[in-house]
């Protein structure tokens, strides 16, 4: 075991963050979403303009843990086969050619691009981790982390995901532009300072896969949830339901998301339990995806799903004494 206490843990998932910061100019926290639900082996699909570094994110990631990672650009004409793989012949026998999602870290860039039937594709392999080509199922690779994206400004020859499918991705999360003119600035000295038409080949990992499988596992197995919490993320998931401009709110598949990356994002900050605060950080991206607004609602945009998450979270009290491992601990002050 390379983990004795969360304080490790926390140096390694800073140091992927920093690793990542390197050449990925973003904000610190919504990298560090974007590593609990990597920690967490769920997936995210950002909603953004174009030309935000999305592609640079995924890869240098990918690079900051180990991995390999790959890329697919869809398009209308997409196949289910181009994505998962197939069977070719060789001129002497059939062989298994496989497809891009056999990697580490993939990008699906702009999903919406291509039809159903090819979105659901990926989305399978996301759910089942494995493929089967021609009746034979390959399992993939561990870890398999998705970061999807898709372009929210230009609707026209778009397949919306149905949202049965976005209730798949863990979170949905916006990158937005930079905040600052210096953060801005600073995107065009790097550019300066790159000697190769790739600055990320010389990038040295901040943790070997191994060492990211076992924070996986340490996400999974070590850190505790007191009942009052899971009570709190519950309230707020069912609040959801009742708020007067949702349609259709979360499934228990929201609440369950928000429970598995509130646990990796515990983790992160070097603690073995979680707080209310983790779940306040995370229930807008864990949440806002699985709702469907009221039909007068969505037309009018006055009123968001992010709107509805907010305003429900800031309602609920949180549990202000909460127990860690039997511990009666403080209210969080993050």
């Amino acid at each position: 075991m390379i983990f004795t206490n969360h304080e490790r843990f926390k140096l390694l998932s800073d140091g992927i963050i920093e690793t990542t910061r390197t050449f990925f100019v973003g904000e610190p926290l919504m990298l560090r979403k974007v590593l609990a639900a990597a920690l967490s082996n769920g997936h995210v699909l950002f909603e953004d303009n174009p030309g935000l570094g999305k592609t640079l994110l995924a890869k240098v990631f990918a690079k900051a843990v180990g991995c390999d990672w790959k890329r697919i650009q869809f398009t209308p004409d997409l196949m289910p086969a181009d994505i998962i793989g197939t069977r070719v012949w060789n001129g002497t026998e059939f062989t298994v050619e496989k497809g891009p999602v056999f990697t580490n870290v993939l990008l699906a860039d702009e999903i919406n691009r291509s039809p159903p039937k090819t979105q659901s594709a990926l989305l399978e392999t996301m759910e089942e981790k494995q493929v089967t080509i021609e009746g034979t199922t390959y399992k993939l690779s561990r870890p398999f982390f998705v970061i999807a994206t898709q372009n929210p400004i230009e609707l026209e020859g778009t397949f919306p995901l149905p949202e049965a499918q976005l209730d798949r991705f863990l979170l949905k999360m916006s990158m937005g532009y930079v905040k600052s003119l210096e953060l801005e600035n600073e995107i065009l000295r790097r550019r300066i300072r790159w000697t190769t038409d790739d600055p990320t080949e010389n990038i040295q990992p901040a943790v070997v896969q191994g060492d990211f499988l076992e924070m996986q596992h340490l996400v999974e197995n070590s850190v505790y949830v007191d009942e009052q919490i899971l009570q709190y993320i519950n309230q707020i998931v069912r609040a959801t339901r009742t708020h007067p401009a949702v349609e259709v709110g979360s499934s228990p598949r929201g609440g369950l998301s928000l429970l598995k990356v509130a646990r990796a994002y515990a983790a992160t900050g070097g603690r073995d339990f979680v707080t209310p605060d983790d779940v306040k950080a995370l229930a807008k991206e864990a949440l806002s995806h699985r709702i469907i607004m009221k039909m007068e609602y969505e037309i009018e945009g006055k009123v968001t799903a992010d709107n509805v998450v907010e305003e429900v979270v800031n309602k609920i009290e949180p549990p202000k004494n909460f127990m860690k491992s039997g511990k009666q601990v403080g209210e969080s002050t993050v």
